[in-house]
């Protein structure tokens, strides 16, 4: 039997001028406040260093977000390999493998890690590594993949096949729309007006990797229900 969503909580945020009940996960936004205005003025680099650089802590992050969706969405793939082949069975799969070669882009493959790289692709390569994603062919729609990918994750997904359950739900919509609309913003601000504006992608493509591990771990570790009887 085909596993349900797991339930999320209802939230009660009380302010001066009401209570508000969120049906999304507003953690997204908290990261943002955070982001810009904490970690924005806090001395000595620390916005820099989180927000940009290879092998930096966000990277990481997007490595260990992926990794960990992809061992995730393996888990539920084995609890339900008896419906092997089944729509919603290679939902979870496609979505086991995309994790896994973004984690293995995000690192080169562990080039640096292991000093070992293929020399063909970095030979072609926009910053001389052995991923795909620097490809000249490639590069140049790397933003449009994110915008296409957070609005499918974020909206389309859920709003479509809401029987696909591989598809996260609306509840993490946030995580995949922020996303969605960064990089938007950014190719509007270079086509109006000639320059964009700050490169925070690393700091903001957190939030994609973060929302697909949430997700496919409510499915692998789902919470226990009450047991009715006490």
């Amino acid at each position: 039997m085909t596993q349900t969503a797991p339930d999320h909580p209802q939230r009660i945020i009380r302010t001066p001028w009401g209570e508000l009940r969120p049906t999304v996960d507003l953690a997204p936004l908290l990261y943002i406040l955070v982001l810009y205005g904490v970690v924005y003025f806090l001395p000595f680099g620390v916005f820099e260093a989180w927000r940009k650089g290879e092998d930096g802590p966000a990277e990481w992050v997007h490595f260990f977000g992926y990794a960990g969706a992809c061992l995730c969405s393996l888990l539920v793939l084995w609890r339900r390999r008896r419906q092997a082949w089944r729509p919603g069975w290679i939902a979870w799969l496609l979505l086991a493998l995309f994790c896994f070669y973004v984690a293995g882009e995000e690192i080169s493959w562990a080039e640096r890690l292991t000093q070992r790289g293929v020399e063909a692709i970095q030979a072609i390569n926009a910053q001389k590594e052995t991923n795909l994603h620097n490809l000249p062919v490639l590069q140049n729609y790397l933003h449009f993949s994110f915008i296409v990918s957070g609005l499918f994750l974020g909206w389309f997904g859920w709003r479509l096949w809401p029987g696909i359950d591989a598809l996260p739900s609306r509840w993490y919509s946030l995580y995949f729309l922020i996303v969605a609309l960064f990089y938007t913003y950014w190719d509007l601000s270079w086509i109006t007006l000639g320059d964009r504006i700050r490169n925070d992608q690393e700091a903001i493509e957190v939030l994609m990797a973060v929302g697909l591990f949430l997700h496919a771990r409510s499915f692998a570790f789902p919470p226990r229900r009450p047991d009715p009887q006490g």
